[in-house]
């Protein structure tokens, strides 16, 4: 670390100050806009806890800022893994080449560690992912993207502003039956998923709009998004006994041009994207998961095979 650069927590009041650098060095879109009630709802109201956030502050400055968000993993043995998620990192452009990154890496590394958390994960950008390795990060694998096609053009659709809020879906005595207000078992490393965690991150996100297309006792939730001039719907979630009918379903139900998911080979909801038309995109890795163990953790985390993610624990976050 550069002279004249410190580092401390962060401070409720610091926080148009951390936006403003968040919004230089990283920018915004429609949906990931730099505002407080999106670093509120990712940081402070998340279910598994308020996020590490560290500083940098220089010339009175504050000259980056470094976020562990917080984490729940269940094990395929039931143990609950406490992690934290490495996102919205940022230097300034001002304090660029001083080594603010990794100092407050670092320093949030040790922040993780004595606070108990077994592992920090996440998904680095390019210009990111060899800074992690360096800093003691493995490579877990590449994490691919499924789409169908819905040919739109030669079959009727429904607009998504006529189909449900997921709170409704959440809320109805059939679901919640076939939900029985808990997850199915885990086959890898897998987001405990209770109904606090799915109210906030399918309901409360202050831009990003959720759809419940239902299925009888299943559902598909989804998001509309514009990528590359076309209209695509994200099959962010698919819940309950039946995906493959869930997922039939928003494909009959989609206004879009395409659809496109992910979830971990072998897992019930890739079967049943699968059985529902979804086929991968060759040679296309949209994002590379790496992870770094703080303590012993019972599953070799450096293999996609040990772990059980769906599209939602990756995106807009």
């Amino acid at each position: 670390m550069a002279d004249g650069v410190s580092i401390r927590r962060f401070e409720d009041r610091d926080l148009p100050a951390v936006l403003e650098v968040l919004r230089a060095a990283l920018g915004e879109t429609a949906v990931l806009k730099r505002t407080e009630a999106l670093f509120g709802w990712k940081h402070f109201h998340n279910p598994f806890g308020r996020s590490i956030i560290l500083l940098a502050e220089s010339e009175g400055r504050v000259a980056g800022v470094r976020a562990f968000m917080r984490w729940d993993l269940q094990t395929p043995g039931g143990d609950v893994l406490r992690c934290v998620r490495a996102v919205d990192t940022a230097t300034h452009p001002d304090f660029g080449r001083r080594g603010i990154f990794s100092s407050l890496t670092m320093a949030a590394l040790e922040e993780a560690e004595a606070a108990g958390v077994d592992m920090v994960f996440n998904t680095p950008n390019e210009k990111s992912g060899a800074g992690y390795l360096k800093m003691g990060w493995g490579t877990v694998g590449p994490i691919g993207v499924l789409v169908h096609p819905t040919y739109r053009l030669a079959t009727k659709s429904v607009a998504s502003d006529v189909l449900p809020d997921p709170a409704e879906f959440l809320k109805d005595p059939v679901a919640a039956e076939a939900l029985d207000g808990a997850d199915r078992r885990a086959l890898g490393l897998r987001t405990v998923r209770s109904p606090e965690y799915r109210s906030w991150r399918f309901t409360q996100h202050p831009t990003a709009r959720y759809f419940a297309v239902r299925a009888d006792d299943s559902a598909a939730l989804v998001r509309p998004n514009h990528r590359s001039g076309r209209r695509e719907l994200v099959v962010s979630e698919l819940m309950g006994p039946n995906p493959r009918r869930a997922a039939v379903a928003a494909r009959k139900a989609s206004k879009s041009d395409y659809l496109a998911t992910w979830f971990s080979d072998g897992s019930p909801e890739r079967k049943g994207v699968a059985m529902a038309g979804f086929v991968s995109v060759p040679r296309m890795a949209a994002l590379q998961l790496v992870a770094r163990p703080l303590r012993e953790v019972p599953l070799d985390v450096f293999t996609l095979d040990s772990w059980d993610l769906a599209t939602s624990d990756l995106e807009l976050l």
